[in-house]
């Protein structure tokens, strides 16, 4: 061997190599459980809190959930933690999110003894006692944790913003879905109607209540204090559903314009220099914009009794009203069509489908050249009523509005809920929202949704039962 050293360096730097390689190739181990940190001494490289700081938060969560100290005490421990969370990063939050979903769980042994005793006593005299025993194991220690944490004066919007901040990450982490789902349900017993106040928001309001609504509108952007101001005008209504224990935070608000009649474009709405409806000649009520507020709150439902009490409320001030619809956007029309134009082309009349094929050019119509007729804002508004592209595009969002469903509900979110809330399909609207974002999500268009305040019942049935309910003008141009 002419070079001992030169050998030796380079095939230990092909065992380096070798090494590193099966080293990127080995897989992550699995996350360990917040059991299996407790029991431990040292901490892993990717855990935020090592096993000592790990056990001191679980005494202090321990001490908020102890069952033998009052709410009180429960409160100011909680407090302490809510101080703790404010000053951590996310990954020790994260760390307090698991170990209140791993340590916090019912009692197994005693969930499967109630359950076995439930079905023995079934339908013996027993039955009620047993069913009781059964409830009570099925609470966990979590809800009477959480509880504590609502009881400071900021404990509830801990909460909200806890779960805003965790909603992200549950597909990412299962583990954390029982907490979300405790904080749910906790959150539709505090947050139901009976606890709310619906309050008319004004100009006169506090600034930093409007803020508010410049910060969580989100249907149509709010640009100025004027444009906010213009929101707020004498021929214009503002409410929002209220929590005592928010009371300057809107939970989901509604903005309407009282009108002559069922309005077909949301530009004139939102004109700043448009004049003032004559309020004496107004006999339509428009909610062209209802925004959810807290992020925290996904899956508590406000939007059905805001509706009926806005409703109420207007009926009150306004005798004269007798219509109430909406001016709506139709936010999945757009991605719908992409997927699902070429379908929906060979649905059409076989006239409807020569014109289009002649005003395209093509003796085949394809979905693209469809979508790319109508691409800008200027194309759109260009197309005149007997427009084949125009008349086409129509038949299409009649058909995604009225016919498609995902599991018998409409799969439109805004279609799902005010069609959940017993409205009908009313009308569609070309051009109705030129913006960049209407044209974005559906060409342009918008829709009205009728509140037919006698046939509300009669619409959700039909819903119930798997057919949306529409209008003649709707009816004419779905696509069997």
């Amino acid at each position: 061997m002419k070079n001992p050293s030169a050998w030796i360096a380079r095939n230990v730097s092909r065992l380096r190599s070798a090494a590193k390689d099966q080293g990127a190739a080995a897989p992550a181990p699995p996350p360990r459980s917040t059991h299996e940190r407790l029991a431990a001494t040292l901490r892993r490289a990717d855990e935020a809190l090592p096993p000592r700081q790990l056990r001191r938060l679980l005494t202090d969560l321990q001490a908020v959930a102890a069952p033998q100290v009052s709410e009180l005490e429960g409160g100011r421990s909680a407090q302490t933690l809510i101080d703790w969370y404010a000053q951590a990063t996310p990954a020790q939050r994260h760390d307090l999110w698991l170990l209140m979903c791993e340590q916090f769980t019912p009692d197994v042994e005693r969930v499967k003894h109630a359950r076995q005793h439930y079905e023995a006593a079934a339908g013996t005299a027993d039955e009620g006692q047993a069913e009781i025993g059964l409830r009570r194991a099925l609470v966990s220690p979590r809800t009477r944790l959480l509880q504590r944490f609502a009881v400071p004066a900021g404990g509830m919007r801990f909460l909200v913003d806890l779960r805003a901040e965790l909603l992200p990450l549950l597909r990412s982490d299962k583990r954390l879905l029982a907490l979300d789902a405790e904080l749910e349900q906790l959150f539709s017993t505090w947050f139901d109607v009976a606890f709310l106040e619906l309050r008319r928001l004004s100009w006169d309001s506090p600034a930093s209540l409007l803020e508010k609504l410049i910060k969580y509108e989100a249907v149509h952007d709010i640009r100025s204090w004027a444009d906010l101001k213009n929101r707020l005008d004498s021929d214009r209504r503002c409410y929002g559903f209220f929590h005592p224990r928010l009371p300057d935070e809107p939970l989901i608000f509604v903005e309407v314009a009282l009108v002559e009649q069922l309005c077909g474009s949301i530009t004139p709405l939102l004109d700043e220099q448009a004049a003032p409806a004559d309020l004496a000649k107004a006999t339509t009520a428009i909610f062209y914009s209802i925004s959810n507020a807290q992020t925290g709150l996904r899956g508590v439902s406000f939007g059905n009794s805001l509706i009926k009490h806005v409703v109420e409320t207007l009926q009150t001030e306004f005798p004269r009203l007798r219509t109430f619809a909406t001016l709506s956007p139709i936010p999945g029309f757009r991605a719908w069509l992409g997927k699902n134009a070429g379908t929906l082309l060979q649905q059409l009349p076989d006239k409807l489908r020569t014109e289009l094929g002649r005003a395209l050019q093509a003796d085949a119509p394809q979905a693209a050249q469809l979508v790319s007729a109508v691409e800008t804002a200027d194309k759109a508004q260009a197309l005149d009523a007997k427009s084949p592209v125009r008349q086409v595009l129509l038949h299409c969002a009649a058909h995604y509005l009225g016919r498609a469903l995902h599991e018998g509900k409409p799969i439109d979110p805004v279609a799902r809920f005010h069609l959940g809330n017993g409205a009908r399909v009313e009308r569609l609207n070309w051009a109705g929202d030129p913006s960049s974002k209407g044209l974005k999500q559906s060409f342009g268009l918008m829709v009205n949704y009728l509140y037919d305040l006698k046939r509300l019942d009669k619409h959700r049935t039909q819903l119930a039962q798997g057919q949306v309910p529409v209008s003649k003008e709707i009816s004419a141009l779905l696509l069997d």
